[in-house]
């Protein structure tokens, strides 16, 4: 379901500032914030203001919303000084993948060195 804004949504909640974060950056199209239980130096998430649940509810015309996550996640980065060294940028799709908050959102973790992809070998 595809909303500017959905009540019970914490994501939604939150880029409205109605739930405490603590706020990195927002404009009017996302909202970033430092992870409540982050898993690297740095862990920021960067949601968009209005609420979708997977990357699919994106429209074909709306595309730039994508872009323009990743870019700021890009200028966060070079912010918190692990351009150089290296990021990742993770957009979990679902249960499997580990989405656990229902809106659309966008990882940016580093400041360490972080584990390989390639570590775990469950391909069933």
């Amino acid at each position: 379901m595809t909303n500017s804004y959905v009540k019970l949504c914490v994501f939604c909640n939150i880029a409205l500032e109605k739930i405490p974060s603590e706020k990195i950056f927002s404009d009017e199209i996302v909202f970033a914030f430092k992870d409540i239980n982050p898993v690297a130096k740095t862990h920021l998430l960067i949601i968009p203001k209005k609420h979708y649940s997977k990357i699919s509810e994106i429209k074909d015309n709306q595309t730039y919303l994508l872009g323009h996550i990743i870019k700021i996640a890009s200028k966060l980065a070079i912010k918190n000084k692990i351009s150089k060294t290296g990021y990742r940028l993770i957009f979990n799709q679902g249960k499997d993948a580990g989405q656990e908050v229902d809106h659309l959102h966008c990882h940016l973790i580093g400041g360490s060195k972080l584990s390989s992809l390639n570590q775990n070998n469950n391909l069933e």
